[in-house]
């Protein structure tokens, strides 16, 4: 036998079968050095089972060594990555409390010099880790202090993401799985939205998803190759640097479930490997011990207080129901949400075969799963927290979808088939009929000078949405399911082109601070006293990044300032008090710009 002990049949040695327990821990190098030790004792005719002789995740990578995707489709998913997520990045202001915040802290470490310890307002500030600071500081150098540098590492790292999943589609399942991906990704709502986000978000659910493709790549051979287990450390150390130990837990959770339930427990210590652990050490380490040294507090506040605190109590006030990300995932993956339903079905089918434990379809399952599940049970909610699970659940699709489509082939046999794919993909369109006049209906509450009431305004916008939507319908039908798939795609980028070019501007003075900053008088720039009051936080955030300064709030029974930003409800309070100002910039109800005589 090739895979047992054996004895040569002249000198009728009995066999001896390994021990379990070198079956179950021992790597592969240390049963070749038994063997190897063993046949110079004179045992020359026996040989140990190697350990992992068959990979835990089958892949169709050799029998699609030869295979290319066509010229124009790689055109096509060049066109969508760049329309969906590197377009428009400087069409809106920061907004939000996080992303001033972020790219204050990154313009402030570029022009301190200091890399190592964040600071906002001159405090140190330990939030976050370094590398989204460290990429937009880079950012600013290069294209100047604005939105689009602000935004561009977390666009840059969407791309990454596409790639990564893309990148590990095209060897478990071939061209078409890979395609799909390249199309999904960057067209879903949570990649388009997060792409423009100045925060470490994108880039950590890109690194993790670069880090899953790298430990597949190590578990689909037999013997992992050195720059697959460099890469997955190195991806992981990254992620680590981006938003803290929440990887390694993100990391391991995943591994742990697809062990528990692929049963392969001896392929998973290959993610321990010794070269993956350095690399790790060398990328996430230096940072984290460098801060460490120059700010004491630096681990009691970020590893208490802005992680544990922040998973086990509601201390920083956002709390929700457990089910709440069980409805941002479906709107997070939209317009692809209709998939969920015949994705599951051929998974449910798959896993009445023999082959579903060694599908990379299941190992990418559980990097979704287990973030969802994780963050489900933590005191505070955000919907970027589960963004890591996007990248591997569009894995999945992608995988589902080239299974249940390639099963329906057309043929006789497969006509009832054929006709169920289609009808599922025509789902695809949906969104694109109902919630665009959704979103229509909340914009018809903005004064008539915004302009999207305009014909060149919302109605064109929503026209194009809903007819588009009924086409891809329509093409799913009668035309073909892939051929909906793709012009969903397309559906997709068109709308994100002109809603950058139509609605943001448009959105932009009722939502951020820029245009107000930007319209403010001299004087009121340069004064020393400007202070706000009654303030939205975001919008304070916001004033203080693009006039470069921490505005004061003003607190009742002082002295009024000479300029003061304050909302509709500051100005009505202002009233009750009997002080007298005027009115100089009213942006909206959100931020009135006064001026005391």
């Amino acid at each position: 036998m090739r895979d047992g002990w054996r004895s040569a049949p002249a000198r009728r040695v009995q066999p001896w079968p390994p021990s379990k327990v070198f079956r179950v821990v021992c790597p592969d190098l240390l049963c070749r050095g038994l063997g190897a030790a063993v046949s110079i004792a004179g045992a020359r005719n026996v040989r140990l089972p190697r350990v992992n002789s068959v990979p835990p995740i089958r892949t169709r990578s050799l029998e699609l060594r030869g295979a290319r995707l066509p010229l124009w489709e790689i055109l096509l998913a060049l066109a969508v990555m760049a329309g969906c997520l590197l377009t428009g990045l400087g069409a809106f202001g920061l907004v939000g409390p996080d992303d001033p915040r972020y790219a204050f802290i990154a313009r402030a470490m570029l022009q301190s010099g200091d890399w190592v310890t964040p600071r906002l307002y001159g405090h140190p500030w330990f939030e976050k880790p370094a590398l989204y600071y460290w990429a937009a500081a880079a950012a600013f150098r290069l294209f100047g202090v604005t939105e689009f540098a602000a935004r561009l590492p977390s666009a840059l790292a969407a791309v990454l993401a596409t790639l990564a999943i893309a990148w590990a589609a095209l060897r478990a399942y071939g061209t078409y799985a890979a395609q799909l991906c390249l199309l999904m990704m960057p067209s879903t709502i949570a990649a388009i939205a997060f792409a423009r986000a100045a925060t470490p978000d994108m880039l950590f659910a890109a690194l993790l998803a670069a880090a899953a493709a790298a430990a597949a790549a190590m578990l689909e051979k037999t013997n992992a190759t050195n720059s697959a287990r460099i890469a997955f450390g190195a991806f992981l150390g990254a992620a680590t640097l981006a938003k803290g130990p929440a990887a390694v837990i993100l990391a391991a959770g995943a591994i742990v479930l697809w062990t528990l339930t692929s049963r392969a427990w001896r392929a998973s210590l290959r993610l321990l490997h010794p070269l993956g652990v350095v690399s790790f050490i060398a990328v996430a380490l230096p940072w984290y011990v460098l801060c460490a040294i120059r700010n004491p507090e630096f681990l009691r506040i970020f590893i208490l207080e802005h992680n544990f605190e922040r998973y086990l109590t509601p201390v920083f006030q956002h709390p929700q129901p457990f089910w709440f990300f069980g409805v941002i995932i479906p709107a997070a993956v939209l317009p692809w949400t209709a998939l969920f339903i015949p994705v599951a079905i051929s998974a449910a089918s798959t896993r009445l075969g023999d082959g579903w434990r060694h599908s990379a379809a299941l190992f990418f399952a559980c990097w979704a799963v287990f973030p969802v599940l994780f963050f489900s049970f933590s005191q505070s909610k955000l919907p970027g927290y589960i963004l890591p699970a996007v990248p591997p659940l569009v894995f999945v699709f992608a995988a589902g979808a080239d299974r249940f489509l390639g099963a329906a082939t057309g043929t006789p046999a497969n006509e009832h088939a054929t006709m169920q794919a289609r009808w599922w993909v025509a789902l695809v369109g949906a969104p694109f009929v109902i919630l665009p006049p959704i979103g229509g209906y909340w914009l018809r509450n903005f004064p008539v000078e915004s302009g999207f009431l305009s014909p060149r305004g919302m109605p064109g916008l929503l026209a194009l949405s809903v007819s588009g939507g009924v086409l891809c319908a329509l093409v799913a039908v009668f035309g073909g399911a892939r051929r909906a798939l793709l012009l969903a795609a397309v559906l997709m980028t068109a709308l994100v082109i002109a809603i950058n070019v139509r609605v943001l501007p448009k959105l932009d003075p009722y939502f951020s601070p820029r245009h107000a900053a930007r319209e403010m008088p001299p004087e009121a720039v340069q004064a020393a006293d400007l202070s706000v009051f009654q303030l939205e936080r975001s919008w304070q955030y916001g004033f203080n990044f693009y006039l470069d300064r921490d505005l004061q709030a003003w607190a009742p029974g002082t002295a009024p300032p000479s300029w003061m930003w304050t909302s509709a409800a500051g100005a009505a309070s202002l009233d009750r008090l009997g002080i007298k100002y005027s009115v100089t910039q009213r942006v909206s109800s959100q931020a009135w710009l006064l001026r005391f005589h």
